[in-house]
């Protein structure tokens, strides 16, 4: 449990210190800017953007103040994650990683939604992909979208490992096994 908390310890307050600056910093570089933007920012590959995201994710709205079923939702939410982090083994790490992640990410998010009604604070963006624009997003998102994937690579990895030790509880050669 140690080194859960130790994990969560430092990756939590590193990310929700850096969503927290870097919103507060969009908010006030780039509403000062014509058209809350800065189109040519690296070169205009990643161009920042001032927008509040009362929606969900890539900004889909459910409503006029959908921040009323995030706020509870997102409290559900970390409570799973709390319950995912206290259940993993401690010498998973990459599974500690990402709930720490989506944890820190989550809550950067719900503090926008607690704190206003305008939605939450995001700024990078829209990236040109070439087929479609990525949509504008924030620390907290990556945050979230680097663990989510890190947890969905965790959790495979976890049913791989019981898979193959269900295998030689029962005697039969692992799949793939060489002669």
């Amino acid at each position: 449990m140690k080194r859960k908390l130790a994990m969560l310890g430092a990756v939590l307050p590193t990310i929700l210190l850096a969503d927290i600056l870097t919103k507060r910093w969009a908010l006030e570089a780039l509403s000062a800017l014509p058209g809350w933007s800065i189109p040519d920012f690296l070169g205009g590959y990643v161009p920042l953007t001032l927008a509040f995201n009362t929606g969900m994710a890539f900004g889909i709205s459910i409503g006029n103040d959908p921040r009323w079923f995030f706020i509870p939702v997102a409290s559900l939410a970390l409570g799973l994650m709390v319950v995912l982090m206290v259940k993993a083994r401690g010498d998973d790490y990459a599974r500690t990683i990402s709930l720490s992640l989506v944890i820190a990410g989550a809550l950067g998010n719900l503090i926008d939604r607690v704190r206003w009604d305008r939605g939450v604070v995001d700024f990078i963006g829209p990236i040109d992909l070439g087929f479609m624009n990525w949509p504008i997003f924030n620390v907290a998102d990556m945050a979230i979208s680097c663990g989510a994937v890190l947890l969905a690579i965790s959790f495979w990895m976890e049913e791989r490992s019981l898979k193959r030790a269900e295998v030689k509880a029962a005697g039969a050669p692992e799949v793939g096994a060489s002669s």
